[in-house]
């Protein structure tokens, strides 16, 4: 088995129950094949950089899991195959699959990035106040 991430953008105006049959037909086809869902990540609305089929805005849906090559060329061939999933790219994340080690992955990743939205930021600690008083800057060389 081999982790993946599938990141699918489909149509905005899908009702919950149509979304929700997309993101149950994924999930069916990993679970057929001994695959595991380490993370489901519903995106949101945003405005595309350009139109993909009349449409400016689309939901984005991310989806990492580890399962077998077969697998993802199932959940390929069903994006292809239905009209509501405008893109979906699938990258291999890496060779081997872990549940335990990439859900620890996961929770970590989600706890440095709570941490950064904490307000503190790095600027926040230097100095930048101009108060040079060397005196050999002075115009008056008499």
């Amino acid at each position: 088995m081999r982790y993946y991430e599938t990141t699918l953008i489909t149509r905005p105006g899908l009702s919950e129950t149509a979304y929700g049959e997309i993101l149950d037909r994924v999930r069916t086809i990993i679970a057929n094949d001994q695959g595991t869902i380490v993370k489901e990540d519903d995106r949101g609305l945003r405005k595309l950089a350009y139109q993909i089929k009349k449409e400016s805005q689309a939901r984005y849906i991310l989806i990492k899991y580890g399962a077998p090559a077969d697998a993802v060329d199932e959940i390929e061939r069903i994006f292809r195959i239905d009209d509501r999933v405008l893109r979906y790219l699938t990258i291999k994340l890496d060779d081997t699959f872990d549940a335990v080690a990439c859900a620890a992955a996961e929770k970590e990743i989600a706890k440095q990035d709570s941490a950064d939205d904490d307000g503190s930021s790095v600027d926040d600690d230097i100095d930048v106040s101009n108060d040079d008083t060397d005196e050999s800057d002075d115009d008056t060389d008499e």
